[in-house]
């Protein structure tokens, strides 16, 4: 039996060289591939979310995975239908969840992984969501880097995208490179399996629901015919011309510039240098120039024109009714605009896209800084909101956080702005982070005051400290945890973060790497199939928490055995028979442990 890197390595190399996908449902019988799902996925806190049933990752056992393969075998293997939830967004508006059970969740995964080895070589390099090695960062740099010059923003935002996905077109799309009947129709029964609320089930008629294992990877699928589309179509259709012609007005200052070195004018030619440092040296009106430009994520796309205002219109037309009529998809009309780019910002991914043109300063080669190039900006927008959550009438607020410890509040304060901060490094303008900061810290010594009953000052002379950067010394509010003479002590700071842009910032999509040859320490203890607590080998099974929190018991009562194993190896697993896992769960001593 073949590895599960092996297997997928076979399958990526298919996809790299554009060979079509046969015979692919027989590897669905290859127990690494799940091992290696279950690897990746039992770390998950959706992982102890029950779905439509009660079936968790606690109670993972190698005859599930023999189940699932038997079942897949006779190909009466049933998918459950999701549980569907609802998770309110910023816009008052609440946006659908799927909730798979946990076996549908780890075939979805082994799915999910052979679609993603064969497909990811052959999509777009435009394309950056739900990628390995691409993200967010990705998609800006290729923005900041190729798009000079744009004049016109297209902005797209298709109307909800994964819920309105055609089980037809994917069928067909699927079908051209993927020619296995069995595979396909797995598939099919997966999207169409339908979804609970409130206990009533409703089938899915459209859509790949959100939540779903498989959900990012299919919808990339469906929208490569969007990114083919752009540029087979489109960018052969708008690209023209090598180079723009010499603009008029600036030559005419280089006629001017010359004559005066030969006069010896020196204050006319100061003059002079200043004027042409105002002017592009090539014509922005050039008719035989077009470049379009075009970059996606997920479901937001972005294209940026250098030519007239009717013909990003004409491409806005064209966009509208390849995804009405090729893909049953419409366009959201609202948020999607056309900008002109040296007035207005285009909106992408957070972000502030602008093109910047003329100004005076000169940089270290002694070239013009600005000459229509791409500009990151951190919307002030951002800012705005976040303070609000801790001001009120422009001053820090306090949060009532009584009952959390110093370090507990500290550290979610610093989780909370290091991630907005370090989202937004690309901008030229990450500096404005200082305003969120001072607010933040505000209400981080406010809170631990009102806790403690004591002053900010008093907090402030407490928890003060410095800490290095590659920028210096700064200050920063930090809470140690000491944990005894054998461990490091805990460790929570406010502060302490270079807000400086860094352009070489890149922030992936890429899951954390894990060993698939079964060099995943949980996946061997689950293959010896023993006890860890009595040393039986019959009906073993791997007993899952939440979280290492719910090993901590109120009172003074003396731990179980199972419970005082997990604390010492800090881990939230624990491979068990069936009785002493059922003793766990009743509250009942277990078997005699190992010695």
């Amino acid at each position: 039996m073949r590895s599960a890197a092996t297997v997928l390595g076979i399958i990526q190399d298919r996809g790299r060289r554009g060979l079509p996908l046969e015979d692919i449902y027989r590897q669905l019988y290859n127990p690494d591939l799940y091992l290696r799902a279950y690897g990746r996925l039992y770390a998950n806190k959706g992982a102890m979310t029950p779905g439509a049933t009660s079936e968790t990752v606690d109670g993972m056992t190698l005859a599930k995975i023999e189940t699932i393969i038997q079942d897949l075998r006779s190909e009466r293997y049933r998918w459950t239908p999701v549980r569907r939830t609802y998770v309110p967004k910023r816009n008052g508006k609440a946006r659908p969840l799927g909730l798979p059970s946990w076996s549908d969740k780890l075939l979805g995964e082994v799915i999910r992984s052979i679609l993603d080895a064969y497909y990811d070589p052959q999509f777009s390099p435009h394309s950056h969501g739900f990628r390995p090695g691409h993200g967010c960062h990705t998609a800006l740099r290729e923005i900041e880097a190729n798009w000079k010059g744009t004049r016109w923003f297209v902005e797209g935002d298709l109307r909800a995208c994964f819920d309105n996905l055609d089980h037809g077109v994917l069928d067909g799309i699927l079908a051209e490179k993927i020619h296995d009947g069995r595979f396909l129709r797995l598939i099919g029964h997966m999207l169409r399996a339908g979804y609970l609320e409130d206990w009533r089930w409703y089938p899915t008629y459209s859509g790949s629901p959100q939540g779903g294992v498989c959900s990012p990877v299919l919808s990339n699928v469906y929208l490569d015919k969007l990114d083919q589309f752009v540029e087979t179509v489109l960018l052969p259709a708008y690209n023209g011309g090598k180079r723009r012609r010499s603009n008029p007005a600036y030559e005419a200052i280089e006629n001017a510039l010359a004559r005066a070195k030969r006069r010896g004018a020196v204050k006319e030619l100061a003059a002079l240098r200043q004027q042409r440092r105002l002017l592009p040296s090539q014509d922005p009106n050039d008719p035989d120039y077009r470049r379009l430009r075009y970059v996606r994520y997920a479901d937001d796309w972005l294209l940026g024109f250098v030519g007239p205002k009717t013909e990003a219109e004409e491409i806005k037309r064209q966009l509208t009714r390849f995804l009405r009529d090729e893909l049953k998809l419409e366009l959201s009309q609202e948020k999607t605009l056309i900008t002109h780019a040296a007035s207005h910002a285009a909106r992408f991914l957070g972000y502030n896209i602008v093109v910047r043109y003329a100004n005076d300063k000169l940089d270290w080669r002694g070239q013009r800084q600005v000459n229509a190039s791409i500009g990151l900006r951190l919307p002030r927008e951002v800012i705005t909101e976040h303070r609000t959550r801790y001001e009120r009438k422009g001053y820090p607020i306090h949060l009532v956080r009584t009952h959390d410890s110093d370090f507990t509040i500290v550290a979610e304060y610093q989780a909370a702005f290091r991630g907005l901060a370090q989202y937004y490094l690309l901008a030229q303008n990450v500096g404005w982070f200082w305003r969120l900061y001072y607010t933040m810290r505000g209400s981080l010594l406010k809170t631990l005051a009102y806790k403690h009953k004591s002053t900010m000052m008093a907090m402030q002379r407490k928890y003060r400290a410095t800490v290095k950067t590659p920028h210096g010394t700064m200050s920063c509010l930090r809470v140690v945890v000491e944990r005894g003479p054998t461990k490091q002590p805990l460790v929570a700071q406010f502060g302490g973060i270079p807000l400086r842009r860094q352009r070489n910032a890149i922030l992936t999509e890429t899951p954390p790497k894990i060993d698939t040859d079964r060099g995943n320490e949980l996946l061997q203890r689950l293959l010896a199939e023993t006890c860890e607590l009595c040393g039986s080998r019959q009906d073993c099974e791997v007993h899952h928490l939440r979280k290492l929190a719910d090993l901590k018991s109120k009172g003074r009562t003396e731990k179980p055995v199972w419970v005082q194993i997990m604390a010492a190896r800090q881990r939230k697993t624990l491979v068990v028979c069936r009785a002493c896992h059922e003793a766990i769960h009743t509250g009942r001593p277990t078997g005699r442990p190992l010695a």
